[in-house]
């Protein structure tokens, strides 16, 4: 299946494309450290000739504390993503978390993502896809893969059909999630390209009590496998201090590991697509 979806010019994910990267921190914290990730991802991707979208959200609205940062919202995170965009020169996305936020976002963001907790939401999915923009649909962890094809149905009933597919792992048991590798080809099967959210695959949702833990070292495990499965974009949350970083800490990836995970990423997609 010639699954192909054109996120912006130059930026195009899906069967027998290079591999795209989607990265960045999980929520935007000061301008300097978000700035920093996004050159150091486009230096990187751009060497080894990948795709690059920048993701960083402006406000984290499924976090597990009250007291949790939230990052600076949606005026000032959009205004942050679109000097990035401009002074970078890379499409960004960011997720929304209510269906008035789809219109705005849709101004500056080049792909729409919907959280995970959302998939489900029949007038949220609606409201983002009649915004014309490339969509993100990230596989709820309390979905099969094959439920996925309902919700793209919905997407489409718009005339949308630029969307994406995001595996994240499954829930399993109690603070544990667990990624099957059958759900990329399964996934697949809607027409849509996939990608595989390595960092919150790793995540352990409510670990920490007031927050979540997650195991980092585990993360380029399951995207070398994920590419191996045919896996059209990986996903990932980098920050250069992981153990500083105000959301999903525990299973961001470091800055400085960055490179070497993606040109290992890169050259098993070369295998698979050949």
């Amino acid at each position: 299946m010639n699954n192909k979806v054109t996120i912006c010019e130059g930026t195009e994910i899906g069967s027998g494309l290079p591999l795209c990267i989607i990265a960045g921190p999980c929520v935007i914290e000061e301008y300097s450290i978000t700035l920093k990730i996004a050159k150091t991802l486009k230096d990187i991707t751009t060497r080894l000739g990948l795709p690059f979208i920048f993701k960083a959200s402006y406000d984290k609205a499924n976090r597990t504390s009250i007291s949790s940062f939230r990052g600076p919202g949606i005026d000032e995170g959009l205004e942050i993503l679109n000097s990035i965009k401009k002074e970078v020169g890379v499409p960004v996305t960011s997720d929304i978390h209510l269906m008035e936020e789809a219109e705005k976002a849709s101004k500056v963001l080049d792909l729409i993502q919907i959280p995970a907790f959302l998939c489900r939401q029949t007038d949220f999915i609606l409201a983002a896809a009649r915004t014309g923009k490339p969509v993100n649909i990230k596989k709820g962890q309390f979905l099969a893969p094959w439920d996925m094809a309902n919700v793209i149905k919905k997407a489409e009933s718009t005339g949308n059909k630029n969307l994406l597919i995001t595996e994240r792992g499954a829930s399993f048991g109690y603070n544990n999630l667990v990624s099957d590798m059958r759900s990329i080809p399964i996934m697949q099967k809607t027409g849509c390209p996939v990608v595989f959210d390595a960092t919150h695959s790793v995540q352990l949702p409510g670990g920490q009590g007031d927050s979540s833990g997650g195991n980092r070292e585990f993360a380029p495990v399951l995207a070398r496998a994920a590419v191996a499965a045919g896996a059209d974009a990986v996903f990932m949350e980098i920050h250069p201090d992981p153990d500083k970083a105000l959301c999903d800490g525990p299973n961001s990836l470091r800055l400085d590991d960055a490179e070497k995970i993606i040109a290992q990423l890169a050259m098993i997609r070369d295998i698979v697509i050949k």
